[in-house]
């Protein structure tokens, strides 16, 4: 007879306090070992997996007021949970056991009121309060630097992550900013819509966190900003809430949405949105091609972007990251192609958007590699690409272990700039590298989204490090780089948001008029400078 004795449930998956995602999907030691063999001159032994109580975090700076202690937790594992990013320079900071500055106390509140009443008290003792959406900034955003204020207060609004209300006539829904994308996902599911935003942090980003970074989903072509999706936003700031009304559009002066979309928790705390819903697709398709010469591949992409086939994706991996995703061996570049529709088959427009390619001197080798409704499987190089995609993160904490360079940055300039971008990021940055840490580097680059006018390049930066001093390293490689997109008139930054670390990029590039307007609303919405200080303005 088969027991009844009840078993216990699974232990619940734990994220990483020090590097990316999941614990349980982090290489180990030997995997660690046998990447840093392929860069030259990284450590012979991975560094070790730090631990909190190495920390040695000391007792809060200011304690809660009872009103607000339900809400409010000051454990050593929470606290270095929320004191970094997940950028390289975070996770080797962890390694070494130099976070920064730990936040005092991380706040969870469940409702838009209790947000307003964190504010208020933080605004009274002068305790800096720093946004931490779902923690997977890479520019420094979510962190405190500096002596200014009595205490620092993490504000985590995972805790608010329902869908309110969704209108299935004009395909919209009411979400609470907390929303992780999974979650959200899942709530839109029964409704057959989709937000259809899957920036790579989608596992562990938060809608609000999108709203504040201007956030960039993994779709190339047609609406793949967060911006694009926005009808109305509330906002709690510590002079009041901020709530645009919903409407498909509006000529009535400056956007107030615009203000706070990019705001990066500066000017107010995004509690919920109104935002543009999709039907789920059910046709798909997608399929590669390769090119000898990494020039007629950029000419390929710029004549889809300009044609009206508007590809979900259109990733150019030049002939290195092809190499490092497994998408090509033989030192050629790689285009991955893919379309997908809720209304009907999509081959033809992949049938067309490859005849397209070819004509720029693509190869295609006539794998079929539909997917979804239209049937088939995607072809080797598509599922390469999309593994590495979602495994990268993961291996690069790893290779940081090493005591690798390991970081990506990126960008977006016209079209006519794109060429000459490229090659100077390569050439300036690998040299920077090589003379930095005595040892060959590579710097590969891909486009990662696509507009009739311009592309986003996205550059991967691997190299030895300098053991102990790897932060000031990888700062002096930013510094090279954000003189060359400078120079090429290119942004500092296409979806990654500016943070602290990207913050001398952006006062170059921002109008100063504009610099003016920016500090005036700081100073109007938040009058004790209590909100992620240093972000944005100072």
């Amino acid at each position: 007879m088969p027991s009844t004795t009840p078993q216990p449930s699974p232990a619940p998956r734990a994220r990483s306090w020090w590097g990316w995602g999941w614990e349980d999907a982090h290489p180990d030691d030997a995997e660690c070992a046998a990447m840093g063999a392929l860069v030259p001159g990284t450590l012979a032994h991975p560094l070790p997996v730090p631990r909190v109580r190495d920390l040695g975090i000391g007792r809060p700076a200011v304690e809660p007021p009872a009103s607000l202690a339900h809400l409010v937790c000051a454990g050593p594992e929470d606290r270095a949970a929320h004191a970094m990013g997940k950028a390289y320079r975070d996770v080797v900071r962890a390694l070494r056991g130099r976070p920064g500055r730990i936040p005092d106390l991380v706040a969870r509140p469940t409702g838009e009121r209790e947000v307003a009443d964190l504010l208020d008290w933080a605004g009274e003792r002068q305790v800096a309060v720093v946004p931490y959406g779902g923690g997977s900034s890479v520019t420094g955003g979510v962190e405190y630097r500096g002596d200014a204020h009595r205490a620092v207060l993490s504000l985590d609004l995972t805790s608010m992550g329902r869908v309110l209300e969704v209108d299935t006539v004009g395909r919209a829904a009411r979400i609470q900013a907390g929303a992780l994308g999974p979650g959200l996902e899942d709530q839109l599911r029964p409704h057959g819509l989709t937000l259809r935003h899957f920036p790579q942090s989608f596992e562990f980003s938060t809608l609000g966190g999108w709203l504040a970074t201007r956030a960039g989903g993994h779709y190339a072509t047609g609406r793949t900003h967060i911006d694009d999706f926005v009808q109305s936003l509330r906002v709690v700031a510590p002079v009041g809430t901020s709530a645009s009304w919903r409407l498909p559009a509006s000529g009535a002066g400056p956007s107030p949405d615009r203000l706070f979309l990019g705001s990066e928790g500066a000017l107010g705390v995004i509690t919920e949105a109104w935002v543009r819903l999709q039907e789920r697709p059910r046709h798909k398709a997608s399929a590669s091609l390769a090119f000898t010469g990494f020039h007629d591949a950029l000419e390929a992409v710029r004549a889809l972007a300009q044609s009206d086939l508007f590809p979900a994706n259109c990733r150019l991996l030049d002939a290195g990251e092809a190499a490092l995703a497994g998408a090509s061996h033989d030192g050629s570049a790689v285009l991955v192609l893919g379309f997908e529709s809720a209304d009907g088959p999509v081959t033809g427009r992949l049938g067309r958007a490859v005849e397209l390619a070819r004509s720029h001197g693509g190869r295609y080798d006539g794998v079929d590699g539909r997917g979804g409704a239209d049937g088939g499987g995607a072809d080797a190089a598509v599922g390469a690409w999309r593994s590495a995609f979602l495994r990268m993160p993961y291996l690069r904490d790893g290779l940081v272990r090493m005591g690798a360079v390991a970081e990506t940055f990126e960008t977006a300039a016209t079209w006519d700039r794109i060429p000459g971008l490229v090659e100077a990021v390569r050439e300036e940055v690998g040299e920077a590298a090589r003379k930095g840490s005595g040892h060959p580097a590579t710097v590969n680059c891909r486009l990662t989204h696509v507009y009739p006018d311009g592309a986003a390049p996205y550059f991967t930066v691997l190299a030895a490090g300098r053991p102990g001093d790897e932060v000031a390293f990888w700062d002096d490689l930013k510094a090279v780089a954000g003189d060359v997109l400078h120079r090429y008139g290119a942004t500092i930054t296409h979806h990654h948001a500016v943070g602290r670390d990207h913050r001398p990029g952006y006062d170059r590039q921002r109008p100063d008029p504009f610099a003016l307007a920016l500090r005036a609303a700081k100073d109007a919405l938040d009058p004790h400078g209590i909100l992620n200080p240093g972000v944005l303005v100072d």
